[in-house]
């Protein structure tokens, strides 16, 4: 698998495969659709945001690992806002 160009902070940038990018305090990536990525902080703590377009994580997003996207909660009241995994079971 060759490695690509992700944009970060707007500019080009060339990668190889398996190449760890590694981003300054306020720096920026933009990945393609189909791009496989994972994210984590060294060193001290970290706050990392994603945003996406619109998706269907059971059908659009593909783990390395099994992990659960949202804990399980029991509530004892309805829920007011419904993730997109909630759908089924709230709405059937």
């Amino acid at each position: 698998m060759a490695g690509g160009i992700a944009m970060c902070d707007g500019q080009p940038r060339r990668y190889g495969p398996g190449e760890v990018l590694i981003l300054r305090p306020g720096a920026s990536v933009t990945l393609r659709p189909g791009d496989w990525h994972a994210f984590w902080g060294e060193g001290g703590d970290v706050l990392i945001g994603e945003v996406s377009t619109v998706n269907d994580d059971r059908t659009d997003t593909i783990f390395r690992d099994p992990i659960g996207r949202v804990s399980d909660i029991e509530e004892d009241e309805a829920p007011r806002h419904l993730l997109v995994n909630d759908c089924d079971r709230f709405l059937s």
